[in-house]
């Protein structure tokens, strides 16, 4: 699998694509396959704050639930309004589907967030 240059990782399997003070939120291809079948989204309403290494929300697959935890910390200014009623998009393209957009409150949270390469490296040994 090609993970995107641009974005930054978690070992929880969630990307990031930041710019300008914000950034977008989503699960990684790994995740949607360890996952399976995504049936579900819950994702908190903007203006919630998010904090990194806390769970802001889940994935429901037709195998399990599972947390979605923070990458960054920052206030919701957006949810993807496709998931409420297409969940299983996420599958289809977990790169290029976004949970959340944020206004990040820590913005130097990204320099300790995994690049492509060490991010394929983690799924390698894992």
């Amino acid at each position: 699998m090609h993970y995107p240059e641009h974005f930054r990782y978690t070992k929880e399997h969630q990307w990031v694509d930041a710019s300008g003070g914000t950034a977008t939120i989503g699960i990684t291809h790994h995740a949607q396959e360890q996952l399976g079948d995504i049936v579900y989204v819950d994702l908190p309403k903007p203006g919630t704050a998010i904090t990194q290494g806390e769970t802001f929300g889940s994935v429901e697959s037709v195998k399990a639930v599972s947390d979605i935890f923070a990458p960054v910390s920052g206030e919701v200014i957006g949810v993807n309004p496709v998931l409420a009623a297409s969940p299983e998009i996420l599958n289809q393209d977990p790169h290029g589907t976004w949970l959340l957009r944020i206004k990040l409150t820590a913005p130097e949270q990204m320099a300790g967030l995994l690049a492509a390469g060490e991010y394929q490296k983690h799924v390698d040994v894992e």
